[in-house]
């Protein structure tokens, strides 16, 4: 494939319309109207411009693929202060049902054409980190216009991430639990609905469920030393899905090296290795 300057990318800026009339916001990486588009979804306390994933998006568009991420609508951001969380209330009232609305609202924008800024006719990739691997494995089972799909870090199961017994009732009653950001100093926001609504849509939210479901090519990567979601996680992935190849990195953390703010100009060694399996992996999926 060949290489393209950094250059002779155009990035573009965009919002279109989220759930619960909050919007999301996107970045569109084109290297070729022509190319294929891989689509990447964040993780929990994640957004768009997290450490290194705008070197990642750089990455992919020199190697021939159009790039786009987007926030979450109710990831805690706003449109006029996408990084970090000022607005909590938002993040308070997520839950995974609203990030597979949103995901589903990016795929349908995508095969639209980008506002003809791309050739829908063309490959859709989807690429999840963490919590956002789930929501695209989900999202690929989902729906037919996607051609491949690569999680990094990603989790395989949601229910055991809430909490249970005497906490779970706590939460009930006090209608919110807190969880501390030590990087931002906040104290962030989990309203109970985000559980009620787990349960009353827990077989849709099964990700084993839909690993099975899914037909399409399937890249697991995942760090050995994850801190945050243990490689057995992604050995379930891989026992679940019939087209799935999986490929630990080895020394890998949770964030494959990356860390927020990141101001170095490459990436860390670990990452550029998940972007570069990828690359092969998506290449191969191409016509």
């Amino acid at each position: 494939m060949p290489t393209l300057a950094i250059s002779l990318i155009e990035l573009t800026t965009a919002q279109i319309s989220g759930s619960r009339e909050l919007p999301i916001c996107l970045d569109l990486n084109v290297a070729s109207k022509n190319d294929p588009l891989i689509v990447f979804c964040h993780g929990y306390k994640g957004f768009k411009d997290w450490g290194a994933w705008n070197l990642v998006s750089d990455s992919f568009c020199r190697s021939g693929f159009n790039f786009l991420k987007f926030n979450f609508s109710h990831n805690g951001g706003t449109p006029d202060e996408q990084i970090d969380f000022p607005d909590l209330q938002a993040f308070g009232n997520n839950n995974y049902s609203i990030e597979l609305d949103d995901l589903n609202r990016v795929i349908s924008w995508v095969k639209s054409g980008c506002d003809n800024m791309i050739n829908a006719d063309r490959e859709i990739f989807l690429i999840g980190h963490s919590r956002g691997g789930a929501i695209a494995v989900i999202g690929a089972s989902e729906n037919p216009a996607i051609a491949g799909l690569s999680t990094w870090g990603g989790v395989s199961d949601f229910d055991v991430r809430f909490p249970t017994g005497d906490e779970l009732k706590a939460w009930k009653k006090a209608g919110v639990y807190f969880v501390d950001n030590k990087r931002t100093n906040q104290r962030m926001p989990h309203y109970f609905q985000f559980y009620k609504d787990y349960q009353q849509n827990a077989e849709r939210l099964d990700i084993r469920r839909a690993a099975r479901d899914m037909s399409i090519p399937y890249l697991i990567l995942h760090g050995s030393e994850d801190e945050a979601v243990h490689f057995t996680e992604a050995m379930r992935l891989k026992k679940w899905a019939a087209n799935a190849q999986l490929e630990i990195i080895l020394g890998a953390n949770h964030t494959f090296g990356s860390y927020h703010p990141f101001e170095a100009e490459r990436l860390p060694d670990w990452l550029d290795a998940a972007v570069q399996a990828t690359t092969d992996f998506f290449n191969k999926l191409r016509s």
